[in-house]
């Protein structure tokens, strides 16, 4: 059973590997490139002195210069990072759903059913290979994606939690691949026609995916609050690569008086037109900055959380998908 799943995707599996391997000779040039200005402008000792608490003001104004100049040489990398996100999808759509959903619709299953070959049998040997396949797959793309974005999320004041980078590194890939496979699989079982199934896969991916990021991800640990005033307050004040739910300024009773911003006085707390610093936003003695915020340190424990939710969404569609096939005629 597992020679013949073998010559039934051996051609799926080369084009695959081509596919990879013309994005690994597109990605290591430019990963290069990267961390070749990285150290040029000196930013890998700049992210060791910015995440002390004693920096000078001089030093941390030279870093913050430096951050600004190599996100400004390379911003333009989001739109091909955003690219990057669908490869798990992708994957599903064309390992996944085909799986069952072609054998039915060809009526090619009834030829193994009939020889001796127990439908359990023949589900957990195609889906066992093909589920061993794409998680090797997985785990090369989300180290590679690792390194490749490693300068991007240093230099980036988000860090590792950037909405796109967090889903393009470390464990998280090898979750939402070995869902969109699953989800393929079991979308094949229901529908059992490819193109439908297809469909299926890629709108039900998208949904879960968008829904774990927005209402799931923020409340994995409780978030913290930070707190500082108005006035003498520094950038070293918010910390950087932490993740920022919601900032504001407060008045001293709590009252929020402006929703997404942040106020920096100077001492003494006056602008230099000599009115009150935040006059203009009618700001009452004792107002602070106010922010809402997922520490950089919870970066590996949200993705073993993420990964955990998607690989057991994987078994549960598995499962399904399996107790479906046992109904086919």
């Amino acid at each position: 059973m597992i020679w013949l799943t073998w010559r039934q995707h051996r051609k799926q599996a080369f084009f695959t590997l081509l596919g990879f391997a013309a994005l690994a000779a597109l990605m290591v040039p430019i990963g290069l490139s990267m961390r070749h200005t990285f150290a040029d402008l000196g930013l890998a000792e700049c992210v060791r002195q910015v995440a002390g608490t004693d920096v000078a003001a001089a030093t941390r104004e030279t870093c913050e210069a430096g951050f600004y100049r190599f996100t400004h040489e390379y911003g333009n990398l989001n739109l091909l990072a955003v690219l990057l996100l669908t490869l798990p999808v992708l994957v599903g759509l064309f390992w996944g759903a085909p799986l069952v959903a072609r054998e039915v619709e060809q009526g090619t299953h009834r030829f193994v059913w009939t020889q001796g070959v127990a439908r359990s049998r023949w589900a957990l040997a195609k889906f066992g290979l093909v589920g061993t396949a794409v998680t090797a797959l997985a785990v090369g793309y989300g180290l590679g994606m690792s390194w490749w974005v490693a300068p991007l999320t240093q230099a980036a004041r988000e860090g590792r939690f950037g909405m796109i980078v967090f889903d393009l590194q470390g464990v998280v890939p090898i979750g939402y691949t070995l869902f969109a496979v699953a989800l393929g699989i079991f979308a094949g079982t229901v529908w059992k026609r490819m193109l439908p199934a297809m469909g299926i896969t890629l709108a039900g991916f998208i949904g879960v995916r968008a829904a774990v990021a927005i209402l799931a991800r923020p409340h994995y640990q409780p978030a913290r609050t930070l707190t500082f005033p108005i006035e003498g307050a520094t950038e070293a004040d918010m910390g950087r690569g932490d993740w920022v739910l919601a900032r504001g300024i407060r008045n001293a009773d709590g009252t929020m008086v402006a929703e997404d911003a942040r106020i920096i006085c100077p001492p003494g707390g006056k602008a230099p037109d000599g009115r009150a610093c935040g006059a203009e936003l009618g700001l009452q003695p004792g107002a602070y900055n106010w922010q809402l915020y997922q520490p950089a340190d919870r970066f590996w424990l949200f993705q073993g959380i993420e990964t955990g939710i998607f690989v057991a969404l994987a078994v549960l569609l598995l499962y399904l998908a399996v107790r479906r096939i046992r109904r086919i005629a």
